[in-house]
């Protein structure tokens, strides 16, 4: 391994590694062709910032309910507040929503059905249509940085694979605060959100890891790895010259 090599920006894969997510084994699989270095730290080991130390991006995956909640809304929370690049998958867009409500909005209770049932604040629920495996339209927010990653399109088709989603009765909720949401399925429903003071925090409820292969990186990827890059003070040009 060359120096360069060992000097590529890490990012760090927080949630729990499990054979039976889809998306687990295909991150493998394509992580080696990308310009940073994926490194899988489960949730259970975030007990505080400190524990991220080191990382340029942050990538919470799908996986959801995680071992420890607290330890992926502490990586959530740290990324949101320190400007270190954030991309949430599935449960990492599911989580992003109950953070942001819980440390910013001031909804200290909000939650996800799948860790307490009978929660008075359900900011997640089960979806009214189950989309595990499937592949649905998305559209996209004139102007946001999401639409930018599909070069101004207003509409793509995705690959979905949960189960739970945005309470309805949040919607609004969110639309009032600067958490902005960015794509939206054929009804109206919240399928992306971003930060559009951050250099770059976007949660997906789709999950772009399952269209990527080797030779064909997810443009989201790629542009959530241009970020690291940039946090990082890398040149990915060189880089790419370089290896």
């Amino acid at each position: 391994m060359t120096a360069i090599e060992q000097a590529r920006p890490r990012v760090a894969l927080v949630g729990n590694r499990n054979d039976h997510s889809p998306a687990h084994p295909r991150l493998e699989a394509f992580g080696p062709h990308l310009d940073v270095e994926l490194e899988w730290i489960a949730s259970q080991n975030v007990t505080s910032a400190a524990d991220l130390a080191g990382y340029d991006g942050i990538w919470v995956i799908p996986g959801s309910p995680y071992v420890s909640k607290d330890g992926v809304l502490t990586a959530i929370r740290h990324a949101r507040e320190t400007g270190v690049p954030y991309l949430g998958t599935c449960g990492g867009f599911q989580h992003a929503l109950i953070e942001y409500m819980r440390n910013v909005l001031g909804v200290a209770g909000a939650d996800d059905v799948q860790y307490d049932p009978e929660t008075p604040t359900p900011v997640i629920i089960p979806l009214v249509c189950c989309l595990k495996g499937q592949q649905a339209s998305l559209h996209l927010g004139d102007g946001t940085r999401l639409s930018g990653v599909y070069s101004g399109a207003e509409q793509t088709t995705e690959t979905f694979h949960c189960q739970y989603g945005l309470n309805p009765d949040f919607a609004d909720t969110i639309e009032r605060s600067d958490l902005v949401i960015s794509g939206w399925d054929s009804e109206g429903a919240p399928r992306a959100v971003e930060l559009a003071d951050h250099p770059f925090f976007i949660g997906t409820l789709f999950q772009p890891e399952l269209s990527s292969e080797p030779g064909a990186i997810h443009p989201l990827i790629e542009a959530y790895t241009d970020a690291v890059l940039l946090h990082a003070g890398v040149e990915q040009r060189e880089l790419a010259r370089t290896w």
